[in-house]
């Protein structure tokens, strides 16, 4: 049985690992995490929450044993078994914000491990994110809430846990799935981000429907705003001049 994260409060007598130098999966992978995880911020933000985390890509440590397995396979150079993270997760409340990590450590942080978790799928993680993963979120972690993707079929799927299993959170009429844990509602987008082609990215959505913006967008909104009105008032001088 792993050992109880709030029980490791001794120093380890081996280094954690905080890298596996493995590269994400694809280029749509290295837009989609830091994507995801810059709106996950944004809406808890706009919720007026301060004391939560995000992490993309990012080693969660749950237990002791955990973080020995993953110590010894990297210094063996033994294959992967041991689990490492999920691609997105969020733990909502309780969190210092300042505290700056390497990796995210339950024992370190009063227990707590995610509330939410987005897996990106690829044909060599489906399995997994669908088998061993889940069962560890659920039965280990209680995260509340598993989001998981798979580009290659577009095919967004949301859990919800009702007592010690996942249930599936039905889609409304967009297909977008309801986030009890963010106040948000998880679907898909087609459009370009900057540097990328048009495809589907998983994105974030207001109750009403309204787009998550990143930073970038809503500037770039304001800015396109803005030109609209002093063309406006151009409009209007120049109508008023002719008068």
């Amino acid at each position: 049985m792993s050992q109880p994260a709030t029980a490791a409060l001794a120093p380890l007598p081996f280094e954690l690992v905080y890298s596996d130098g493995v590269p994400l999966e694809s280029e749509w992978h290295t837009f989609e995490l830091p994507l995801l995880r810059e709106l996950i911020r944004q809406v808890l933000v706009e919720r007026g929450r301060t004391d939560f985390y995000v992490g993309a890509n990012l080693f969660v440590y749950y237990s002791v044993e955990q973080a020995r397995a993953v110590a010894e396979e990297v210094r063996k150079g033994q294959p992967e078994r041991a689990f490492r993270g999920p691609d997105v997760f969020c733990v909502t409340s309780g969190v210092d914000p300042d505290r700056r990590r390497k990796s995210w450590i339950a024992w370190e942080e009063g227990g707590r491990l995610p509330d939410v978790i987005f897996e990106m799928l690829s044909p060599s993680t489906a399995k997994k994110d669908r088998t061993e993963k889940r069962d560890l979120y659920a039965r280990v972690f209680r995260t509340p809430e598993y989001f998981l993707y798979e580009p290659e079929t577009h095919k967004l799927e949301g859990l919800r846990l009702a007592d010690r299993f996942y249930q599936p959170i039905q889609p409304d009429e967009n297909g977008r799935l309801w986030s009890e844990q963010l106040g948000a509602l998880v679907g898909l987008w087609q459009g370009p981000l900057p540097g990328t082609l048009e495809v589907d990215w998983v994105r974030l959505f207001h109750p009403d429907g309204s787009l998550v913006l990143t930073q970038a967008e809503a500037e770039r909104q304001r800015a396109d705003m803005a030109e609209s009105e002093i063309a406006r008032l151009r409009a209007l001088l120049e109508e008023r001049g002719r008068g």
